[in-house]
């Protein structure tokens, strides 16, 4: 009888040998840039993807094309030079982003603004508001292969920048508020046309739900595609209309109301399953409650003054009273060479975009030039979680899913 040899074999060597069998059967993985130039980015974006046959193993997006430095630039202009600044950030909504910049410094400077003011200042947030989901949904559309929406859409949208040119006298980079006030108070009949462009745009809204809604070949497009779960939304400090998609009831419209928000009655749209449906879905229901608020802004508009009076440190005079008077005449002088009179200190103020929460972060060691400033852009902390949502998922669906993250590369790179 034979004796018998035993071989000792630890877990190490049997898992090393299995690691290596595994990378022999797996295939090549090929190496993909989208973009910085390319109509799928939405902007100069560029995704560094590794692709495992069709489907997507990493994607990594990189930034900065479009840097321009608007923090470090703040601190070498007046408050109120910054402003226009503000509308290269998220420039599809230009007139919410002033808005926001001007409550953080006002909130710094102590100012309080007279009820017309803030009933426009929130007037103008819900248009823009409009304004940014009516071009989300049309080219969303367009990503998952439907064109007709965007025809409504932007036919829409069009009307819009009509009425913002009425007010501003500019259509797309508006530059309308200011410190203490707005630029000028609405002209005459203004009011109305707003009025009439709510009454026939749940028409069009009508129209685009049903082609897209319903519409099986958007389903299969758009439904348990791109899914961020809501502790995936609130880890990555996803907001806006994407976060509540996730299902998480936050709007700083009803949790920290301001431009007297807490006046109006409308409802917060919550999705329950977090992927590209949902965030459509939420985003054409944000529609219908901003049309709305601005009904209820326009039944109960205010009279009075559309600029703190008081300020005087702060808001430059109306032109008529610069013409008739040398003590406005002065102290439009004082305001325009040395801007706006900001006592020393330090605040964050956010509001609720149509992208998601913008935040302004202000430092001032008095004067009328910030000694800080920085900026919490939505879009930015929206598209970060890219890199995690996109492996798994096909190529051709990339399309589909930035389109419904909805983001503007402007203010990512700020």
């Amino acid at each position: 009888m034979s004796a018998t040899t035993a071989k000792e074999v630890s877990v190490g060597d049997m898992g090393a040998r299995g690691a290596e069998a595994a990378r022999e059967f797996e295939g090549d993985r090929m190496a993909l840039n989208v973009g910085p130039s390319h109509p799928t980015t939405h902007g100069v974006l560029r995704l560094m993807m590794e692709l495992d046959g069709d489907v997507i193993a990493k994607c990594e997006p990189v930034l900065g094309y479009l840097h321009r430095g608007d923090e470090k630039i703040a601190e070498n202009m007046t408050y109120n030079q910054f402003v226009p600044y503000t509308d290269r950030l998220d420039y599809i909504a230009p007139l919410a982003n002033n808005v926001a910049y001007v409550l953080a410094v006002e909130k710094l400077a102590g100012v309080e603004v007279p009820e017309r003011c803030r009933a426009i200042r929130a007037l103008v947030c819900e248009m823009a508001r409009i304004s940014s989901h009516l071009l989300g949904m049309g080219v969303f559309g367009m990503d998952a292969g439907a064109w007709t929406p965007f025809m409504y859409t932007f036919t829409e949208r069009e009307k819009l920048y009509t009425l913002f040119e009425d007010l501003t006298g500019a259509r797309f980079t508006t530059s309308y508020t200011r410190v203490g006030g707005v630029a000028r108070d609405i002209p005459e009949g203004w009011l109305g046309r707003v009025s009439k462009f709510c009454d026939n745009l749940p028409k069009a809204v009508d129209e685009v739900e049903k082609l897209l809604t319903r519409n099986r070949i958007f389903l299969d497009r758009t439904e348990g595609l791109g899914v961020i779960s809501k502790e995936d939304a609130l880890a990555w400090g996803i907001t806006g209309p994407n976060l509540r998609a996730s299902g998480v009831d936050l709007d700083l419209r009803k949790d920290k109301p301001y431009c007297g928000y807490e006046q109006y009655d409308f409802d917060v749209p919550i999705g329950t399953n977090g992927d590209c449906y949902d965030r459509y879905l939420v985003r054409i229901e944000e529609i219908r409650q901003s049309i709305r608020i601005i009904g209820q802004i326009i039944d109960t508009f205010p009279g009075g003054p559309w600029y703190a009076e008081d300020a005087k440190k702060i808001f430059a005079p109306p032109k008529e009273k610069i013409l008739n008077s040398m003590e406005e005449l002065i102290q439009n002088f004082m305001i325009v060479t040395e801007g706006p009179q900001v006592p020393p200190g330090e605040v964050y103020f956010e509001a609720e975009n149509p992208k998601g929460i913008l935040g302004f972060y202000v430092v001032s060691k008095g004067g009328g030039v910030p000694y800080r400033l920085k900026i919490r852009a939505p879009s930015f902390c929206n598209l970060s979680i890219l890199e995690k949502m996109a492996p798994g998922h096909m190529l051709s669906d990339i399309t589909v899913i930035l389109g419904s993250l909805d983001f503007v590369m402007g203010e990512c790179d700020r």
